[in-house]
This record gives structure tokens, C-alpha cells and sequence, in this order.
């Protein structure tokens, strides 16, 4: 069948589409008729955290930039980066500690994209514990998840507050910081999420309280990024910049309907809680868009610098000199390559 001058005109217009997403990009366009497959190892189970990927999966932004995306599960926390460094997946969300750390060992990653650009990272009690600000931690027992830079945060908050860590008992609970905080095992726990643990907990009943880590005396880091293979991005730039731009187009469909934006997670992932992912993704919408001119995924350079001199001087690295060569915005929407 014969096409019709309106359709090779669309069918132009859609080759030539505009892969811009935000404030401070250019402008770029993909071909027509590419079709490249890629790999993304999430962080942890699909939830609020990676509303924006799911809504650019489930709008077809990664498809119509030429991409067929296959979003994975990661047996264990540590598995991203080790599947990145190996080669078996093509990017993996995971932490700007985590991506220092491994730096710090010589693994060839790099963070290529922030996800969510502030610490979510915080100190949460209840009320009964009495714990308002930092200073009240002294004589208390909190719980981490056995992470060394976690206890690094809580050393450097205990300092700023001007309290002596040694009146303040850290207990290992892993992963199960909220069951520990409402059996009463630990006063307070430092690794939940203020934004997901800390809605939880509202959303309960259980009033709460907050300390962010960057409020309390930590530097600033991105809590999120998207993490790449330092050997693959001058071969798949041009396909990590692609899922990027993509990525960017989803996040702002998820701004302007999140209530929409959100149902590709929910049927990734059926066992959560519409209601709770959906106040989650409320408060956090603006740690996933970019500071104003600033394209979307922007790291800051100096933030950067200082969180690793802090590293540094908590040992969390020791041979890095500094943050060169663990982050790029070379693959960010309109930033070239």
C-alpha cells in the first residue's frame, strides 16, 4: 500500500523527534529505524524511588529513542555495580558512596546520571524516644544497616552536635531498620529514607521524627545515580545519552500526572501500596528534576569534591585523591559527548 504525503511527512518528523527534557538542554534528534537493546539493574525492588524509569518504559520514551530497555532486579545491594564492573548489564542505579568505593578499589565505574540529586539518608525516631535534633541521640541506642559510611554519618552528626559518640550505642540491624524501630530494639535508626520509610511510618500513624543527614553536619551527595561502565562510554555513549534524554521526557510526564506517571511501577511491581507510592513520588518529585538551568541528571561538580574529602577523611576511601574521573555530565540530554 502506497503511503500518503501526510504520512511520509509524519513519519520524518517522528525520525527527526526531539530528544529535549528540561531546562539548560539542547536539542537532540535520533534516527529513524534504530533499534539497540540495553541492560538497567535497579538498586532494590521497583518502588517510588524509580517512578521515573517506569514511566518512561511505560510511555514508550525509550522505545521511540530507539531503545529496548530491559529493567532487572539485583539478587543483592551489591550487586549493580559488580554487574557493571563485569559487563553484564549496561548501566545499574546505585550510590555516590557506593560508586567512591569502588573507585576507591580501581573498579572502572562511573556515575553518569543523578537520579535523585539530595540525601535521602536519615535519622528516624518516634516520638517516644524523645529525640528532636542530633544532641538528643546522646545516651540512645541507633540502628544501621552495618555500612560503614552510615556509621561515618553518625559520627560526623554526633560531632557537629557537639555530643560524645561514645554515649550513643550503634547496633547493627541490616535491612530490617523499621521493624527494629517499632519493636523497640534501637531508639532510632540512620539509613531509613525520609521519603519512603519516613511516609510509611506517617501514613501509619506513627508521627515520625526526621533528621536528614545533610541537615545534620554530612555534605551533601546525590543519593541515586545511574552508574555505567568507565571501558563502555566512549563505545555506548551515544546509547547511555539516548536512555538519559528518555528518562528525562518520562520524569516529566510523571511531574505533569503522577497519579498516571506511577502505573508502570505498580505493574512492575504489584505487591505495593498505590497510596504509599504515590505520596512517595509526591515528595520526592523535586530531588528527580534537575536545579533550574541545569539539564536533567546534573551532578554538581563541587558537591562531588567536598562528599569525597569528607570519605577520605572517615576512611570510607583512601586511595581516591579526589572525584575526578567517578562522575561525568558528558552524557546528560543536550550535553554532548
Amino acid at each position: 500500500m502506497k503511503r500518503t504525503p501526510c504520512l511520509l511527512i509524519s513519519a520524518l518528523l517522528l525520525a527527526m523527534a526531539v530528544l529535549a527534557a528540561g531546562c539548560g538542554e539542547k536539542k537532540d534528534t535520533i534516527a529513524a529505524g534504530e533499534k539497540r537493546k540495553m541492560s538497567l539493574l535497579l538498586d532494590y525492588f521497583p518502588n517510588a524511588d524509580h517512578a521515573g524509569i517506569y514511566a518512561a518504559q511505560a510511555g514508550g520514551h525509550f522505545k521511540d529513542a530507539g531503545l529496548e530497555v530491559a529493567i532487572r532486579q539485583p539478587t543483592d545491594p551489591a550487586a549493580p555495580i559488580k554487574q557493571v564492573v563485569a559487563g553484564r548489564v549496561d548501566l545499574a542505579v546505585s550510590y555516590e558512596p557506593e560508586v567512591l568505593r569502588a573507585r576507591d578499589k580501581g573498579l572502572k565505574v562511573v556515575a553518569v546520571a543523578a537520579l535523585v540529586r539530595e540525601p535521602l539518608t536519615s535519622i528516624v525516631s518516634l516520638p517516644g524516644a524523645g529525640i528532636r535534633s542530633p544532641k538528643d541521640l546522646a545516651g540512645k541506642t541507633v540502628g544501621t544497616a552495618g555500612i560503614d559510611y552510615q556509621s561515618a554519618y553518625l559520627r560526623t552528626i554526633l560531632q557537629d552536635a557537639g555530643v560524645d559518640p561514645g554515649q550513643v550505642k550503634e547496633r547493627n540491624v541490616g535491612f530490617n531498620l523499621t521493624p527494629a524501630l517499632l519493636t523497640g530494639k534501637v531508639d532510632a535508626v540512620l539509613g531509613a529514607f525520609w521519603n519512603y520509610e519516613g511516609t510509611e511510618l506517617r501514613q501509619k500513624g506513627r508521627n515520625p521524627r526526621i533528621i536528614r543527614v545533610n541537615d545534620a553536619g554530612v555534605p551533601t551527595y546525590d543519593e541515586l545515580v545511574l552508574v555505567a561502565n568507565e571501558d563502555a562510554l566512549e563505545r555506548d555513549g551515544d546509547k547511555i545519552r539516548a536512555f538519559v534524554g528518555a528518562l528525562a521526557r518520562g520524569t516529566k510526564e510523571l511531574k505533569a500526572d503522577p497519579d498516571k506517571g506511577i502505573q508502570g511501577l505498580l505493574e512492575a511491581n504489584r505487591d505495593l501500596d498505590p497510596r504509599l507510592q504515590r505520596e512517595v513520588v509526591r515528595v520526592t518529585l523535586p530531588l528527580f528534576l534537575p536545579e533550574k538551568g541545569k539539564p536533567f541528571g546534573y551532578q554538581d561538580p563541587r558537591e562531588w569534591q567536598e562528599f569525597t574529602r569528607w570519605a577520605r577523611q572517615n576512611e570510607i576511601v583512601r586511595e581516591l585523591p579526589d572525584a575526578s574521573g567517578a562522575f561525568t555530565n558528558d552524557f546528560l540530554p543536550g550535553s554532548g559527548l
